[in-house]
This record gives structure tokens, C-alpha cells and sequence, in this order.
């Protein structure tokens, strides 16, 4: 190899020394290369592939958004009601109440002192907050929800509601729950409701979509209704102003909702503004990546319900002048077995019990997630009270059948070409794309949106702004298409998302099996149906098992390839998939209680004896193991199939070594497993000859 060196006269003169200032380095051709690339606008063109573009429009696609980057959010002062800001057609027309486009800055209603109980209605605030077309509403399908077996372990007795109105509820909450169209509670909130107002700790485990974030909200807020005046701290009354130099005030909650996300807080923060609307109930939220400032201002005016991620709590934690957890009266931990693990364990000790926290004995803990490992129910035990309540719908872990899986074979190299031939050869829909890092959702977005498709991505290496700028494009339809890793993947509620795609599969090694529930749960949302496809390839064996019998439970086509992953026997023992599948106990304390069912046999296929002798209080409706395949297709609630349920308990009981279906004993208006004659609950005796006959039947 050989290569010539350029004549002397080719190179630049060189400064000379000491004068590196008086010659800088020429940067105009430079300049203009970028210009050149760029069509003059700063931002790198994207090499479009116009044939597959005109093909995505003639599809029905709309026409991919490039993000603003130079773009200033508009903003008005709050409390606003006149001189709504002059804006682009093209830029997003923000709220009066809220002072910019922000999550924390979101409209809720604001009380003045003159008003009575109840606070007046505010119809431009309720048609933002009832009204919008981004708010999921129930499905078709709703009824395959109450179809699904309910098992509640606890020392008491827990009779779930048949519908709000027979709950006990503030009038106000009502109202609320009515303009929000919830007609039915779904089977988690029909036990959590009543658990959270007879005043219990609690442990909710409920698939994906099934209305967790009511079943928490909904009885905390109500609780506090009628006593916010004399528990709550002191507050500005915003109706006259706010000067911060002068009005500010400490914030000091009474119900705190922590959660891992910073979109899953904010949609949580939705959530609550409906709730509280037309009360002295003042909600908040607090998440990094936004301007601490800001947030602080929000906290300045009051605060009495504060959502937070555990990184910024601890921050405002940190700072007595701005947060005091000294008036807590409910803590709740959204997404529990995600906060439980071992890199929060730090964090949630602190938050559990660190600063100036509430550590009577009138502050409630709450833990829902869909996903709960039996390892991490052990430790969650740790914060509660002995006589919590542990509700479960369906198996630990399960999704439901209102999800349409599809496990298709993909080579690794093949996948872009897959992806972009699956989208094309569907009907436009709202399509979340899950893939397993920050690089890869970048190339997948680059290469869908190269291709004429409208689509963007949210990962954590994004600012918080271009976050929910993606967030708010998916939900409005701008950009349907979006590609994110596991930071979308727990808890987010986004409105008719048809389509889910596993573009690649999470690791079993990291906790696959649970992520890949979550991920598929961001469809078929409370009743309606949704499709979720996922490519598999070689690197994707280790979670064959699992994906195997998930399917199997759900009665769903088993491909070629992951045949060899099924079970021999037939049996779907999902208990293998956990680290410890052993009984999960509480210490009782010197009385030898234990907290929910664990005095018998603690081998018995992940579920202790109802009845063990050594229990200090009998735990009714202590089940596990395997039961969602076994459940029954009745409705719970003794049968009504519009979901409304009648009042009468659904339990569980659970047998020494095997399972059958369950059978109804009419007499009782429960639900039985066969094969025990233990007692339910104390001073509940049953009929021995029913349980012969059913032993027989």
C-alpha cells in the first residue's frame, strides 16, 4: 500500500505562535455544510423514503410530526378565566387554569373560603376534566372482569360492596364517580373499598387494567371528605391572590401516592384531580426532570394529596420548609413489587418511615400492583398491621383474556422489515412498541418515521419536555405509533392503544415474566379487547416456559416453537417461575398472630392452611398456587352479570394437595373450593353434609 503526500502549499499557513486568537480556525465551509443538510433549519433532515410515505397516506397513516425543539410552551397566569393566549394553529392550546403545558401545572379546582361543604361546579374545568377524548372509558367486554376468582386473606372479614352508592361514600365522591362513568366497581374495588374504609392496611394484586388506581383513590379521598377542615393544614386563599413572599405555606399531605414513573404519577395526578373536584381535597405531584421551582410553587398554595416518584419526595423531603409528612394519614405504593426490590430499598425505608412521618397508629399503608412475587409480599408484610387485608383477583401475575397474544418468529435481523410489514398490513391504530433499550428505541423510531410512518419514542435518556410532548402526541393521535422501553411500561392508561409489540422480549433472567404482563396490560384496558404481538427468536428461549403457559391459561394458540415448553402433564405451575416459591408469614408479635393465612402448612403449593392451628387469627380466604385456571365462569358478586355483584363474599378456601372446580353452596351464597371442612371465619360453621355431597360430587 502506498499513498502520496500532498504538496507543502496545500496545507493552511499555520499561525503563528502566540497568535492562535488573531487567526481562528475557519469554520465557514463548516457552516454551510449544515446548512446545506439541514434545508436551513437547524435540525437534521430526515432521508425520507417517499414511495413507502405516499404508501403509509394512502394506508390511512397521517402524516409523520418532527418534535419542536425551538418551541416555547405557552403559558397564562393562573387562575385565569379571560385573554385564553393567542396561539399557532399548529402549536397545542393549552388550559386557562394552568400556568404552562407541565403535568404539575394542570388544572384542579381550587376552594374558597366562602364556599359551604361542597364547592360549586366550574363547567369549563368539568368538561377538561370528564370530558376529554384522551379519557379511557369501559369496554364491551367489562364483564370478563367480574368473571374472574377473588381471594382475600385477612383475620377479618371483608363483605365487598355491590355498587358505590351502597359504599358509604361521601355524596360528593358520588358525584364524582358518576362523572367519571363508572357504573360498576370492578372486582378490586369492590374489596378494597371497604377494606380501606373499616379502616385496614392492605395488599391489591389485580391485572392489568382492572381499575387499581380507583380502588385506592376512590375510599382514601372519600374518607378524608368531610374532615378536611379540621385535619388539613393551614392554606392561602388563592381566590384573593397569591404573593409566595408573603402567602406560602408548608406543604403537609394526608394522602401520599408514591409510584416508580414519571408518566404513571402524572396519570395518577389525573386521576385524583377528578376525584377531589368540588372539594377541599387539594392535590399535587411531584416528579423529576421538571422544574423543581415550579412544583414547589404548587406545593406553596396547599397541598392535601401529593403523587410523587421516590428521587423528588426525598428531595422535598429533605427540605422541611417545603414538605412535612407529619399529617399522613394514607401512604400508598403504586406498582408495590417494582418499589420493593432491591434498588429502592433505601429509598422506601426513608419514605416508609424517615423524616418527620406519621407513625400513629391512624396512618394506613397500601400496596397494589399487578405483579406481586411471593418474595416481595414477605417484605411489603413488613410495613403493614398484622390484620391487613391481602386481596387477590385471579392468579398472582395472570392477564386476562380480553388480550389477544400472538407469539410470531422473528431472526434478529429480520425485525425492522417484520415491524414495519406488521404496522403496514393492519389498520391505523394506536400501537405501543416495546423494545428492551434507549438505542434501540431511537433506531426503531428513526427507521419507522424514515419510512413515512408517524411515530415517536419516550426512554429516559429524553428530557421530561420531549417525554410528554411524546406522550401528549400518542394520546391525540398525532403520532400513533410509540416506541418505548420498560419506562412505559408499568402503569400507563392511555385510551384505545389496539396494538401492543414486544419488538423485542424482556429477559427472563430480569424479572421478564412480570414485565412482559405490564407491557401487554397497556391494551384491553378496563373491558375492551386489544391485540398484543410479540417476536421471538432463539435469544428469546428463556422465557418460552412462561410464554407457553400464559397462553395456555388464557386459552390462546400455542405457535410451533414453543411447543416444546409445554407442560408434560398438562399442569400450569407458575410457581416455578418465581425465586421463592415458598408460604409467605408475618411474625404476629408476642400473641403469635399471624397476619394473613399463614398458620398452616407452609409447603402447600405457594398457600398456607385457612385453618392452621397455629394462626392467631383465622385468615379466611387464604388461596394461592394455581387456582385462575381453575376459576369459575360465574360472575362474582353470586352471579350478576352486569358486574354490580350483590353484596354476598366470594372466598377461597384451599386444599392440602390438589385443586378442583369450585362449586357454589347456595345456603351460604359463597364460593368453596371442595375437598376441606375448615372454618371460614369465626363463629361461621358449614353444613357438613353440603361438603360430603360436594367431596362425592
Amino acid at each position: 500500500m502506498s499513498w502520496s503526500v500532498p504538496a507543502q502549499d496545500s496545507f493552511p499557513p499555520a499561525a503563528a505562535p502566540g497568535n492562535m486568537a488573531e487567526a481562528p480556525f475557519d469554520t465557514a465551509d463548516m457552516a454551510a455544510a449544515i446548512t446545506d443538510a439541514t434545508n436551513g433549519t437547524g435540525a437534521q433532515a430526515p432521508k425520507r423514503d417517499e414511495e413507502s410515505s405516499k404508501r403509509a397516506r394512502d394506508l390511512g397513516w397521517v402524516e409523520p410530526q418532527s418534535y419542536k425543539y425551538d418551541a416555547t410552551a405557552p403559558t397564562v397566569n393562573i387562575h385565569t378565566t379571560n385573554d385564553v393566549p393567542e396561539v399557532d394553529e399548529e402549536e397545542q392550546v393549552v388550559s386557562v387554569h394552568q400556568t404552562s403545558t407541565w403535568a404539575h401545572d394542570a388544572a384542579k379546582y381550587e376552594w374558597q373560603e366562602e364556599y359551604g361543604d361542597v364547592g360549586p361546579r366550574n363547567d369549563a374545568l368539568e368538561k377538561e376534566l370528564f370530558q376529554g377524548d384522551h379519557i379511557n372509558r369501559a369496554g364491551e367486554k367489562f364483564a370478563n372482569l367480574t368473571r374472574i376468582e377473588v381471594i382475600v386473606e385477612s383475620k377479618t372479614r371483608v363483605d365487598p360492596i355491590g355498587n358505590f352508592k351502597d359504599a358509604g361514600l361521601h355524596p360528593v365522591m358520588l358525584d364524582n364517580i358518576a362523572l367519571c362513568g363508572y357504573e360498576f366497581a370492578t372486582p378490586i374495588q369492590a374489596y378494597a373499598i371497604p377494606a380501606v374504609i373499616t379502616g385496614h392496611d392492605m395488599i391489591g394484586v389485580a391485572q392489568t387494567g382492572s381499575g387499581k388506581t380507583a380502588a385506592f383513590l376512590v375510599p382514601c379521598i372519600s374518607k378524608l371528605m368531610g374532615k378536611v377542615k379540621k385535619l388539613a393544614a393551614p392554606r392561602p386563599n388563592l381566590s384573593v391572590g397569591f404573593d409566595a413572599t408573603r402567602d406560602r405555606v408548608r406543604a403537609e399531605p394526608l394522602i401520599l401516592v408514591v409510584a416508580p414513573t414519571r408518566e404513571l404519577c402524572c396519570q395518577i395526578f389525573d386521576e385524583a384531580r377528578r376525584l377531589c373536584y368540588r372539594s377541599m381535597m387539594r392535590p399535587c405531584v411531584a416528579y423529576g426532570g421538571a422544574p423543581i421551582r415550579d412544583q414547589i410553587s404548587q406545593l406553596a398554595r396547599g397541598c392535601d394529596l401529593l403523587v410523587a416518584t421516590p428521587g423528588r419526595l426525598l428531595d422535598f423531603m429533605s427540605r422541611p420548609d417545603v414538605l412535612s409528612l407529619s399529617r399522613v394519614r394514607y401512604t400508598i405504593i403504586d406498582e408495590a413489587d417494582e418499589m420493593l426490590h432491591d434498588d429502592w430499598e433505601e429509598e422506601m425505608a426513608k419514605i416508609m418511615g424517615g423524616g418527620d412521618a406519621n407513625t400513629d397508629g391512624d396512618h394506613r399503608y397500601l400496596l397494589f400492583s399487578a405483579t406481586f412475587p411471593k418474595r416481595l409480599q414477605k417484605l411489603a408484610a413488613k410495613f403493614l398491621a398484622t390484620d391487613h387485608v391481602h386481596v387477590s383477583i385471579g392468579r398472582t401475575g395472570s392477564t386476562h383474556i380480553n388480550v389477544k397474544q400472538h407469539i410470531m418468529w422473528a431472526d434478529q435481523d429480520k425485525k425492522m422489515k417484520a415491524l414495519y410489514d406488521l404496522l403496514i398490513s393492519m389498520p391505523p391504530s394506536r400501537t405501543l412498541v416495546f423494545v428492551r433499550s434507549k438505542k434501540t428505541a431511537d433506531f426503531v423510531d428513526d427507521y419507522l418515521f424514515n419510512l413515512g410512518l408517524p411515530s415517536t419514542s419516550i426512554h429516559s435518556d429524553r428530557t421530561q419536555s420531549e417525554r410528554e410532548d411524546a406522550l401528549r402526541s400518542f394520546k391525540a393521535g398525532q403520532s400513533p405509533i410509540l416506541v418505548a422501553t420498560g419506562v412505559s411500561g408499568r402503569g400507563l392508561d392511555i385510551r384505545n392503544v389496539m396494538h401492543v409489540i414486544n419488538f423485542d422480549l424482556p429477559l427472563a433472567d430480569y424479572g421478564g415474566q412480570t414485565d412482559y404482563i405490564h407491557r401487554i396490560g397497556r391494551t384491553a384496558r378496563i373491558g375492551n379487547e386489544g391485540l398484543a404481538t410479540s417476536f421471538y427468536n432463539d435469544k428469546d428461549e428463556g422465557m418460552g416456559p412462561f410464554l407457553a403457559k400464559i397462553l395456555m391459561e388464557t386459552n390462546q394458540e400455542v405457535p410451533d416453537f414453543l411447543e416444546q415448553f409445554k407442560p408434560e402433564d398438562g399442569v400450569l405451575n407458575f410457581d416455578e417461575e418465581e425465586e421463592d416459591p415458598g408460604m409467605v408469614t408475618t411474625d404476629g408479635g408476642p400473641d403469635g398472630g399471624a397476619a394473613w393465612g399463614s398458620g398452616g402448612d407452609a409447603t402447600n403449593n405457594g398457600g398456607g392452611d385457612a385453618g392452621g392451628d397455629t394462626a392467631g387469627g383465622v385468615a379466611w380466604g387464604s388461596g394461592g398456587g394455581n387456582d385462575a385456571a381453575a376459576a369459575p365462569t360465574d360472575t362474582w358478586g353470586a352471579g350478576n352479570d352486569s358486574g354490580t355483584g350483590t353484596g354476598a363474599a366470594w372466598w377461597s378456601i384451599q386444599q392440602p394437595s390438589h385443586y378442583r372446580l369450585m362449586k357454589s353452596l347456595p345456603s351460604l351464597g359463597i364460593m368453596l373450593k371442595t375437598g376441606t371442612e375448615t372454618v371460614v371465619n369465626k363463629g361461621m360453621m358449614l353444613f357438613r353434609d353440603e361438603m360430603r355431597s360436594l367431596r362425592q360430587s
